[in-house]
């Protein structure tokens, strides 16, 4: 059970999670900064305006990662530091630019690999307002192709790029749930606008066309001589049917996979939006003009793997509302037999299983022919983790159990079943602003103190990590 000698690892973060610094150096506002800003929107009332204050600490970060023998560094840059507005007529800010070129030059430096995604879901507050962000098919993927060509031309040091982080997150929960920046549904009890039986599956084929956009830039224009690669990354649980003897739910498993993953990766691996979804959204899953087509399929030079849990799968009455993005099913953490997925955390929707790790790498490798993967995020908050004190809260024994099984998954599947996962990105670096769930959730390897001067102090599970890889990464 081992993984290659060059396998890359290391930890990831987000831009509007980490940075704060919201108002320096010409720093425009975002959708989250708008969302943050409405009462009942975020759980303990926060928002990112000071995080981990990350922007004002690159030297400090980078000292953490090097310490915890770190290889790489997922990280995304704020669109709107470097072009305010976001529009492809737009100024530009250097000052944007030139932070992320020295901490860039930093990483390197130190001997760490950078990944860098374009977009973690803090779209420009302007293209939300000028034209509907990314409701808008015409302009968002105009806009964001100038502003990758920006960044490509300022960051030719930069090797590894993903272009959207989560575009599940950013179509469901942002224009179907409400519960992310816009925060756009049909329940007007939460929002004056929005709706969810149409709105999400638009912005879903914006964001594929969008990331089709800005990969032709990257290989046409860069990859010749940056000698990089590009790809997007993307989120979804494993599943078990809750009856493995019911055909229904063994099927209803695999389309949870489908409407969850396979809706972003299939254009892009196959040119075509899976069948499941076609069958139950019909004309509110919008079609490919031959245009669009040719810059999506065929998009990724890797596989961006965002994943955390596991569900048991049961299926639907044949009739799912109009706003269902499921595939007309239910998860359960518990199946029919009374099995549990795995003990609970402060996260309702994660449940540690690392066997379903194993499952979709395998799932997914089988389905788009082995491609190289880098697993973009993985890991656990804790329940009740930030009800403790130090230097209790630094003992995570729990997270620490996590990725050792996790990460002892994962070298099986390449050891055991042949899938080429060439990198792995722990989430998180350090306990960060965890979107509508405020400051009250921890993600961490590293405590942040945001009541003292954002001090960080490693837990235990940052000291382990590199112990972890050591036991199987191949010596050279």
């Amino acid at each position: 059970m081992s993984l290659p000698s060059d396998f890359l690892w290391g930890f990831a973060t987000a831009a509007y999670q980490v940075e704060g610094a919201t108002q320096q150096d010409g720093r425009g506002p975002t959708i989250w900064d708008s969302f943050c800003a409405i009462p009942g929107k975020i759980a303990d009332g926060t928002d990112g305006s000071v995080a981990c204050d990350s922007y004002n600490r690159t030297a400090e970060d980078i000292a953490l990662l090097k310490r915890l023998g770190s290889t790489c560094y997922r990280f995304s840059l704020s669109w709107s530091r470097i072009i305010p507005l976001g529009g492809r007529n737009d100024p530009i800010n250097q000052a944007g630019i030139d932070h992320y070129v020295k901490f860039v030059d930093d990483l390197l430096e130190a001997g760490i690999v950078p990944f860098i995604t374009l977009l973690h879901w803090d779209v420009p507050d302007e293209l939300d307002k000028r034209y509907g962000g990314l409701l808008n098919r015409e302009e968002f993927p105009l806009d964001f192709e100038h502003y990758a060509r920006v960044v490509f031309k300022s960051i030719p040091k930069c090797k590894n790029w993903i272009t959207f982080n989560e575009p599940w997150c950013s179509s469901i929960l942002g224009y179907s749930t409400g519960f992310f920046a816009p925060g756009h549904t049909s329940n007007r009890a939460k929002s004056a606008i929005g709706d969810s039986s149409r709105e999400p599956w638009i912005v879903g084929h914006n964001l594929l066309v969008a990331h089709g956009r800005a990969v032709k830039v990257y290989r046409d224009e860069f990859k010749p001589t940056d000698k990089g690669q590009i790809g997007i990354t993307l989120n979804g649980d494993y599943t078990y049917p809750w009856d493995p003897e019911d055909p229904r739910d063994v099927e209803a498993a695999n389309r949870k996979i489908e409407f969850a993953i396979s809706w972003f990766a299939d254009p892009i691996y196959f040119g075509k939006y899976p069948d499941s979804m076609r069958k139950q959204l019909g004309d509110r899953l919008p079609e490919f003009t031959p245009e669009e087509l040719a810059f999506v399929q065929g998009s990724n030079d890797f596989y961006g793997m965002n994943h955390y849990t596991a569900d048991y799968v049961k299926h639907g009455d044949g009739n799912p509302a109009p706003e269902d993005f499921l595939g007309d099913l239910s998860t359960h953490p518990y199946s029919k037999s009374g099995e549990c997925i795995g003990p609970e955390t402060q996260s309702f929707w994660l449940r540690p299983n690392p066997e379903g790790f194993r499952g979709l790498l395998n799932w997914l490798s089988k389905r788009y022919g082995y491609p190289d993967i880098y697993v973009t995020e993985n890991g656990t908050s804790i329940l009740g983790e930030n009800d403790l004190q130090e230097p209790e809260i630094l003992h995570d024994v729990f997270r620490y159990e996590y990725f050792r099984d996790y990460v002892n998954a994962m070298a099986k599947a390449v050891s055991e079943d042949g899938c080429r996962v060439k990198g792995y990105m722990a989430w998180s670096l350090m306990d960060n602003f965890e979107w509508a769930e405020g400051y009250e959730t921890r993600f961490g390897v590293t405590y942040v103190n945001y009541s003292d001067g954002q001090q960080r102090k490693e837990k235990y599970s940052a000291k382990k990590m590199k112990e972890i890889f050591d036991a199987v990464i191949e010596k050279e």
